[in-house]
């Protein structure tokens, strides 16, 4: 395959930033969109320019590391899918593709197209832990819990923060994220002494953090490559609103 790039370059936060074309060629369709851009950055290299910088780590859609808007969407064309998950045959020869970094205010550009997601880890810290007693490790089934509960906790733990719901949100808001964390914890019995003060906490970080207010757009649910539902918001919006109600 033949390709022509559109590759947003920035050197650092306070470059101004633009787009740059460039064209590859021999492109296998088999080859993942990272790896497309690994070829390139081999030529670059070889010619004596500076390589894309992108996030990237194990290549497999776990780690949540990968991400960029692809012809304007976060991850690409393709639902339910990691960057580093896509591949080149969901693109045909001669296409030309615009590949910018995540747009948002809580992720200011690094360089090229790595963003700082730090504001999640800060969401993360300021509540996402549960109470646990040292000593031996309980039973397997000491603790009863519903199978429904288990399910809804497992599908919310499956998210893996790669703030693609951010970058798609026109108001750049992290709720979705916010709403799996919290979830994946507030169904479990083991995360029911913090349930209140997480939710608390959690959502006062997201909004220190700059994100905006979620409107419903249901933009975030789209891109989530793990499928993260939106009613998980709903869930949050329930839980914070009782947790200030018994302050």
């Amino acid at each position: 395959m033949n390709l022509k790039l559109r590759v947003w370059r920035q050197k650092g936060p306070e470059d101004k930033g633009r787009m740059v074309t460039y064209e590859v060629t021999d492109i296998s369709p088999d080859a993942s969109f990272l790896e497309m851009l690994d070829v390139l950055n081999e030529r670059l290299i070889l010619e004596g320019d500076e390589p894309i910088a992108f996030d990237h780590d194990c290549r497999e859609g776990i780690c949540g590391m990968c991400g960029m808007m692809i012809n304007g969407v976060a991850h690409g064309p393709e639902r339910a899918t990691t960057t580093c998950q896509l591949h080149m045959r969901h693109f045909n020869d001669g296409d030309s593709i615009d590949i910018e970094p995540w747009r948002a205010a809580a992720f200011p550009v690094i360089k090229d197209l790595v963003v700082n997601r730090g504001a999640f880890d800060e969401i993360i810290q300021a509540g996402g832990y549960i109470t646990a007693p040292t000593g031996t490790a309980p039973d397997a089934h000491a603790t009863p819990i519903p199978k429904a509960d288990a399910d809804a906790a497992f599908e919310a733990a499956t998210c893996i923060g790669c703030g693609a719901c951010v970058a798609a949100c026109p108001n750049g808001s992290s709720m979705l994220f916010t709403a799996a964390k919290v979830a994946h914890l507030g169904l479990m019995p083991q995360g029911q002494p913090e349930r209140a003060s997480r939710v608390i906490s959690m959502i006062e970080a997201q909004d220190e953090a700059g994100f905006g207010g979620c409107t419903n757009a249901g933009e975030c649910t789209t891109v989530c490559p793990k499928g993260i539902p939106l009613n998980l918001i709903g869930r949050l919006n329930s839980d914070y609103i009782k947790a200030v109600s018994g302050r």
